[in-house]
Order: structure tokens, then C-alpha cells, then sequence
């Protein structure tokens, strides 16, 4: 089997009702770069790139795209070490490697419908057919009404069935983040996890004296507390805090979660395999963070495409710690509306009771609707 093209379509949606987070980026649209390989056996992959949709394309087409074109999509690793060569004097982190990451997991998704087997076959198995997923939202959209919005969206995902939660914080005033979190933990229990994300918005100390003020709230982490390149930083705030710290969402390929993991500067790494390389990188980063003893919950954000990806990814992860109540490794189910991910899928991966189960059809186990591919197409 030979590839014959890689096409590359940049999707788009409006967002209806615009949210913000602590970065104070205003979400207006969702975008994606998909990857779409084709064979001479008629068998086409699909993979996904995470960030600018338009620069993924232009660097897919102009760095990757003659150098996959004529080669066996089952030496999937081979061409990730020829594609990560090509770019290394400029590129070893973000867009090409996102790029890339859209390219490998087409590959992976090839091999799979190839061999009529589910990716999680060909990457060890799955350990478990359901994955619990947690609802990620309570984002910032009225700002005369955040503690109250949080507390009724919350009360929302509890109501779905989620047993885990994740907010954000990071507003500018800590006093008014942590009465946000206080109402949101009083409204949904004590049974229900919950999560922080500060999407890198406070300094050092910041993050040491609000991550201490809300342990009392049973905080299940606390991610992306400060700036991503600062791993001295994330090292005193996991020493200092008795919640797991998390992060790694901008962090990308083995070289760049090596020094996180061999440090445990994290509790929790959370590589997106839309990200740090596709899921040929994310398994290698799993294993180092198993190694030293670190959890891996991946980073979810993006179309079906990308979810699929996950969820075969997360279906072959070990629990952590394999015991008799183990924890085994959630999915991120970001809850705002998003019909690239709800409909770009025939069949798309939902949640029921805040469970999800594991597709076991060939590849990803996906299939693309044409119709909807090019109902959001833009490029």
C-alpha cells in the first residue's frame, strides 16, 4: 500500500454564544485543520491538528506533504522520524509538530481500517470498552453573573451524570476565584470530582497561595497553574500544593515531557495527541510518565476526528495505580457547543451518563460525513 495525496481542509463554526477563559481570548469560532490521507488500495485516513487551522495547512503542504506521498502508511514510525528530521533546525515544538501529529494519526487510522481492527488493537489493546469522561466547562460568559453561572452550569453536568468536572479560574481577583470554586463544590457535593484550569495565568507565588486556599474544596487538580516554559516553577508548585498539579497541553514530543517527568515537575501530564505528535509520540510519552510514576490524562479540544483519537489512545492506557479501586485515565469532554464534533462524525462519540464508550470499528472507528466536511469547509 502506497499513499497517493494528503489533503488537508480547514473547517470552521460560529460559535453562538462567545466564552472566554483566563487567557481573555474571546471564542468566537472553532476551527480545525483535517487530514485526510489517500492509498492506492482505496483506503483513506483522517487525523487532526490542534491550533491555527491555516497554518497547519501551509505547513503540511509546503514540509510534509512530498515527503509522505509514496509511502507505506504502515511504517507509520519511519515517516515520523523522516517528517520530525525534515523540520528539526526550526521546528521541534508547536505548529509542526501539531502538524505532524495530524499526519500520524491519519497513518494510524489507515492501519487500522486496513487490518479491519480498532487503533487500540494495534497499540497494545484496550483495557476497558467504557471510559469515564469529564465534562469540561463553566467557562466565563457573563461577567455579572460568573459565580452564579458556574454553579447552574455545574449543576447541569451533574444532572447529565458526569461524576468529574472541570472549571476554569484565573479571573484576576483570587478572592473571587475561590468563592467561584467554593459555590461550585457545595452546589454539586462531595462525591462529584472537580478540576481546575488556570490555562497559565498566575505567577509562582500566586498559584502556591490560591492552590493552598482551595485544598480544602478537594480539588482533584490544579492545571496549568503558571506559563508552560516555566518547569522550575511547575516543580516548587507541585512541591509545595497536596493537590495534583497538571499540565502539558503546550508541551510536545518525548524531548519536550522528558525533563517534566523525570523531575515529576507534574503529578499529572496531559499530552493531545492532536499536539505532541500523534498517538505514535503520545504512547512514548505515556510509557516515560509511567516509568517515573506520573499520571497520563490526555488533553481533548477539537473535532470527532481528534476525540476519536483520544479515546483509542485512553483505551490503551493502564490504570494508575492497577489496583483493586484503580484509577484508570478519564476523558476531557469539553462541553461547549461544537458541531465539528458533534456532527462531523456519522455515527459521533457521545457521552451517556457521563460515560463513553470505546469504539471498536476499524481505524478510529469513525466514519467522516462528506456533507458535513463540506458544510464547515473554508479551505
Amino acid at each position: 500500500m502506497k499513499v497517493t495525496d494528503v489533503v488537508c481542509h480547514v473547517l470552521q463554526s460560529k460559535v453562538e454564544q462567545p466564552f472566554t477563559s483566563a487567557r481573555g481570548w474571546l471564542y468566537t469560532t472553532r476551527a480545525s485543520c483535517i487530514v485526510e490521507i489517500r492509498t492506492d488500495e482505496g483506503i483513506t485516513g483522517w487525523g487532526e491538528c490542534y491550533g491555527p487551522a491555516a497554518v497547519n495547512r501551509t505547513i503540511i503542504e509546503t514540509q510534509y506533504r512530498a515527503r509522505v506521498i509514496g509511502r507505506d502508511p504502515f511504517d507509520v514510525e519511519v515517516v515520523w522520524e523522516d517528517l520530525y528530521n525534515r523540520i528539526k533546525d526550526y521546528g521541534l515544538t508547536g505548529m509542526t509538530i501539531a502538524a505532524l501529529s495530524g499526519i500520524d494519526i491519519a497513518l494510524w487510522d489507515i492501519m487500522g481500517r486496513a487490518v479491519g481492527k480498532p487503533v487500540h488493537k494495534l497499540i497494545g489493546g484496550a483495557h476497558r470498552a467504557e471510559v469515564q469522561a469529564y465534562a469540561t466547562g463553566l467557562y466565563f460568559i457573563d461577567m455579572d453573573r460568573l459565580v452564579e453561572e458556574a454553579v447552574e452550569e455545574a449543576q447541569e453536568y451533574a444532572a447529565q451524570g458526569f461524576r468529574a468536572i472541570k472549571m476554569k479560574i484565573g479571573l484576576g481577583d483570587p478572592k473571587l476565584d475561590l468563592r467561584r470554586v467554593a459555590a461550585v463544590r457545595e452546589a454539586i457535593g462531595p462525591d462529584i470530582k472537580l478540576a481546575v484550569d488556570a490555562n497559565h495565568c498566575f505567577t509562582v507565588p500566586q498559584a502556591i497561595r490560591l492552590g493552598r486556599a482551595m485544598e480544602e474544596h478537594d480539588i482533584l487538580w490544579f492545571e496549568e497553574p503558571i506559563s508552560p516554559e516555566d518547569h522550575d516553577g511547575y516543580v516548587e508548585v507541585t512541591r509545595a500544593l497536596d493537590m495534583a498539579v497538571a499540565g502539558g497541553e503546550n508541551d510536545f514530543t518525548r524531548w519536550g515531557f522528558r525533563d517534566v517527568i523525570a523531575r515529576k515537575a507534574m503529578d499529572i501530564v496531559q499530552p493531545d495527541v492532536c499536539a505532541a505528535g500523534g498517538i505514535s509520540e503520545c504512547r512514548k510519552i505515556a510509557a516515560m510518565a509511567s516509568a517515573h510514576g506520573v499520571e497520563c490524562v490526555p488533553h481533548a479540544w477539537g473535532s470527532a476526528i481528534g476525540l476519536a483519537a483520544t479515546v483509542q489512545f485512553i483505551a490503551a492506557l493502564p490504570d494508575t495505580p492497577p489496583a483493586l479501586r484503580p484509577m484508570p485515565p478519564m476523558l476531557e469532554f469539553e462541553q461547549t457547543p461544537n458541531p465539528l464534533r458533534d456532527r462531523l462524525a456519522k455515527d459521533p462519540i457521545v457521552q451517556r451518563g457521563g460515560i463513553v464508550r470505546v469504539p471498536d470499528g476499524p481505524g478510529l472507528g469513525i466514519e467522516v460525513d462528506p456533507a458535513i466536511l463540506d458544510q464547515y469547509k473554508v479551505a
